[in-house]
């Protein structure tokens, strides 16, 4: 049994608009396929029961793994079956029936509110379907679901990490525990609360932190500059500035954009011009840092031997506001040309780094944006534990 992440995007006639969760687990199918196993594929594809609860009306056509079927049949060259209900007998049937080299798929698992609340004897139902556990789930490693976590204690001495599983925790533990000198940690996204354990968790790590993105005029208006109407949580001022002396006292530095393309609303074809970021005029906002900083930036790259990457430096899904992450990406993909290590944290900047076509150039990109998040901030990973225990 592989516990995978097939979690994918969809679009309105069920494609599959990114494949890259699905081709990140075929290493994994394929050794045990030819080591003469057969494999049960198990995961979840969004969150069902919570759109039901938010929409009666909700098409569950939009959930079913039915929709990877034909892509993980491509990628292994192995013609997947599938099976419905995933604890039900035609599925037990369909797993103890399987032979040598094939390979079976069973419906998505949050289907089953026992799942998301980590039940234990689901966890054991779905434990009949194999005689070997293995989690190559990262993206999920954060959350003790049944089939993450708990399942794992009915497989006593028959319990694994999946190729993928390992390479993530191996190049995490090398950014945390083994970081060649300097060490620059990039911190973006909107908020700086979602990113406050891993910002404190990197002080006593890191040469260097930039902060981008949104969460960046946070800083600036804690330090009493004005920010016109860019993103701001007014409720965590005080913190920003706690965070700014925490760093003085650990000898790290916290590097500010200095500069902003502004706009004068949240639209691609907005007006736009470059701004100081202490003192942008009322009812233009930040969405992405200005030509200064990304010099600024872009130096402390260069110098730096190990560079971990999570979150933009703007809306770089709008061209406009896409200059300082693409700056960014080619100033780490560089960095890594010259003998630098680098790991992009998942979500938004794998996404990023893969729409500039930096993907190949970089050391790592992580698949769990979560996952990854909560290892930096320190905590233990549920998926992780229960392999290890």
């Amino acid at each position: 049994m592989i516990r995978v992440d097939f979690n994918v995007p969809l679009d309105k006639q069920f494609t599959i608009t990114d494949d890259s969760r699905i081709r990140s687990a075929v290493p994994t199918i394929m050794k045990i396929l030819r080591d003469g196993g057969s494999v049960v594929l198990m995961s979840h594809l969004g969150r069902p029961l919570k759109k039901l609860k938010e929409d009666s009306t909700i098409d569950f056509e939009k959930f079913t793994l039915k929709h990877t079927l034909n892509k993980i049949s491509e990628l292994t060259g192995v013609e997947v079956k599938f099976a419905g209900p995933c604890i039900e007998d035609l599925a037990f049937q369909m797993s103890h029936a399987l032979k040598p080299g094939e390979v079976l798929l069973l419906e998505n698992l949050r289907f089953y509110k026992e799942e998301e609340k980590g039940d234990l004897e689901f966890a054991k139902k779905l434990s009949r379907h194999g005689d070997y556990y293995v989690n190559d789930a990262f993206g999920t490693a954060h959350r003790a679901h049944a089939s993450t976590a708990v399942i794992a204690q009915f497989f006593p001495g028959n319990k694994c990490f999946g190729l993928l599983m390992a390479a993530e925790l191996e190049n995490a533990e090398l950014v945390m525990h083994k970081a060649q000198k300097p060490f620059t940690a990039v911190m973006g996204g909107a908020k700086v609360s979602d990113k406050i354990l891993i910002i404190e968790n990197m002080m006593g790590r890191a040469d260097n932190i930039i902060i981008g993105g949104g969460m960046a005029y946070t800083f600036f208006k804690a330090m009493g500059g004005t920010i016109g109407s860019s993103l701001v949580e007014d409720d965590k001022l005080d913190l920003a500035l706690e965070l700014i002396n925490k760093a003085k006292a650990a000898g790290c530095k916290l590097l500010l954009p200095a500069d902003s393309v502004i706009a004068d609303k949240f639209d691609k074809d907005a007006n736009t011009k470059i701004c100081n970021n202490d003192n942008i005029p009322d009812a233009w906002m930040g969405l992405d840092i200005g030509p200064v900083a990304r010099e600024e930036f872009v130096s402390v790259i260069a110098s730096s031997k190990t560079i971990l990457w999570n979150g933009p430096m703007g809306v770089f899904e709008m061209p406009k506001f896409e200059s300082g992450t693409k700056t960014m990406a080619e100033a780490i993909a560089d960095a890594t040309t010259r003998g630098a290590y680098s790991l992009i944290g998942g979500g938004d900047s794998a996404a990023a780094i893969s729409q500039f076509g930096f993907a190949d150039k970089v050391s790592y990109v992580s698949t769990g944006g979560g996952a990854l998040l909560e290892y930096f901030e320190g905590k233990e990973l549920p998926g992780v534990k229960a392999i290890n225990e």
